[in-house]
């Protein structure tokens, strides 16, 4: 009988020999199992505290639908995220590199046009992850002055340069965090996934138990009441309830930028994708059944809570203050494990780009510390623009808000091209050991019309009667970046047309005697234009 470590280092020469025909050698160590691989996507998506998310279920569905959005809403989107997972899960398969989404599409797309696509896709990508890092410590900065406002008795009111400030601290400790050693950063995925079901399995059962008569509320109710509060027809109103578990469950890809850390990479994304949609998706259907049957009828009340949160507002009309607190402070808990796996993720993503020579100064950005064998100068990097993101927080409520939003928007840009890519082009596409067969097409095709579909979602505003400053900006901020990308692709002398070839292979040949960077400058595709 084969021993541990022999199967070990059997499963990471073959994880190795799968990347090198992708056209990369191994760079990252090979610490992430299958279990910690799921640990990733899953503690991204952070169940409880994205439900509570001050832009999630409790803001989109409690005013659009009520309990019955809650419920049923949240049901009826799964279906649909599902079948995006497992449209991005065959690709994961069959490709398991950091690159992912843009390296698929550069392969699949047609040499007319592959390496244009590969570029947005990039930066799509790209802006998705450092947006999302933004948007969950930002996030969990407001949770932290709901948890004082609690304390307080709801007196104390916070201001917008106090919420900056823990936001800033909070991404800079995640830099900290990031940096460490691979092996460390897996072994944590296990108490993020500890943590979080404990969480969702305390709301489950807890807050039933514990929540007072007065705000119980009966199954006809929790499970057919529709209040509409923003004034929209019924039945966009219910559209719009939709976007709750699209904002909770997203990230999915995560998985797919630590491949190259992962042991028996095509086999373990593939089904951390989709194991973690299905979960998140049972898990957050049990919990918005609770909080439906749990927060009484008054959901104005609970919206416009001085606390802030409406979550933290139910939370302390059912457990009281202390338990309120008590709770609340292992939500704050598992935000902030979300926010560190945002960075772990992003500073990948933005790795492989690198690698690829598609950002401004690669060179400096594709670069392994040797120490702790993790890409430091992109960790650092994807702080850093993370906390310019946050400056917007002093232009307006909803400048912030629409850069937030961009995360998800910019997502579904990148999870739609590869997958559209695959079947519109001719190419030589070979499934790994995950893959629908005949289903490939129908779940792809259905994965991409509800994606195309949300997308124009995402652009309305809370209310039909809307003014310039309650506007909904996502659709500037979108446009915005994708024609600034846009135009650095056709940008005269400097711009990618002129030297971004897609993914690089980084492996020579030892007998050719010389390193990347040399073979890079002499092929002209190196890791990019300096400028």
């Amino acid at each position: 009988m084969a021993s541990p470590s022999s199967n070990s280092h059997s499963e990471h020469t073959r994880d190795e020999a799968i990347l090198a025909r992708l056209g990369y050698k191994q760079e990252f160590r090979r610490e992430f199992t299958p279990l910690e691989v799921f640990g990733v996507a899953f503690s991204i998506v952070g169940l409880l505290p994205s439900i509570g998310h001050d832009v999630s279920v409790l803001f989109n569905a409690m005013p659009n639908g009520g309990p019955l959005a809650m419920v049923w809403g949240w049901l009826f989107a799964s279906a649909f995220i599902m079948c995006i997972g497992l449209a991005i899960a065959e690709l994961a398969s069959a490709a398991p590199t950091s690159g992912g989404l843009y390296y698929w599409t550069h392969s699949l797309a047609s040499p007319r046009c592959r390496n244009f696509l590969s570029w947005i896709v990039g930066y799509a990508n790209t802006i998705m992850s450092i947006a999302a890092l933004a948007s969950v410590d930002w996030a969990c900065a407001i949770q932290i002055t709901a948890a004082v406002s609690i304390a307080s008795n709801q007196v104390y009111v916070t201001t917008n340069g106090q919420i900056y400030g823990i936001f800033a601290a909070l991404v800079l400790s995640h830099a900290v965090l990031v940096s460490l050693g691979t092996q460390i950063l897996a072994r944590l995925q296990r108490l993020y996934i500890l943590l979080n079901v404990c969480l969702c399995f305390i709301v489950i059962i807890a807050l039933p138990i514990a929540t007072p008569s007065e705000f119980k509320n009966s199954a006809s109710y929790a499970l057919g009441d529709f209040t509409n509060l923003e004034g929209w027809p019924s039945g966009f109103a219910f559209i719009l309830s939709l976007l709750a578990p699209l904002w909770t469950i997203g990230g999915y890809d995560s998985s797919v930028h630590i491949s190259e850390e992962a042991s028996n990479a095509t086999t373990a994304i593939p089904w951390a994708i989709v194991g973690s949609i299905a979960v998140s998706a049972a898990l957050g259907w049990g919990i918005n059944v609770s909080l439906a049957f749990c927060m009484g009828s008054d959901l104005e009340g609970i919206l416009s809570s001085p606390i802030g949160q409406p979550m933290a507002q139910i939370f302390y009309n059912s457990f009281g203050q202390k338990g309120a607190l008590a709770l609340w402070s292992l939500v704050i808990v598992a935000q902030y494990m979300m926010g560190s796996s945002c960075l772990l993720v992003g500073s990948r993503q933005t790795f492989a780009f690198s690698r690829d020579g598609g950002l401004p100064f690669s060179r400096y950005f594709y670069r392994i510390n040797s120490y702790t064998g993790t890409p430091v100068n992109t960790v650092w990097l994807d702080a850093s623009l993370a906390l310019a993101i946050g400056l917007l927080a002093f232009a307006s409520t909803q400048a912030i808000d629409a850069m937030f939003t961009l995360a998800v928007s910019s997502s579904y840009i990148s999870y739609t091209t590869p997958i559209v890519t695959r079947f519109a082009f001719k190419n030589d596409f070979k499934p790994g050991p995950f893959n629908l067969g005949k289903f490939s097409f129908p779940v792809a095709a259905i994965a991409v019309s509800w994606m195309v579909f949300m997308i124009m979602i995402f652009f309305f505003p809370t209310t039909p009667q809307t003014t310039v400053q309650e506007m909904n900006y996502t659709v500037v901020v979108l446009g915005g970046f994708m024609s600034l990308a846009v135009f650095w692709y056709y940008c005269p002398i400097y711009g990618g047309v002129h030297w971004f070839n897609g993914p690089v292979s980084n492996i020579v040949s030892a007998d050719k005697g010389q390193d990347d960077e040399s073979a890079s400058e002499k092929t002209g595709k190196g890791r990019g234009v300096d400028v």
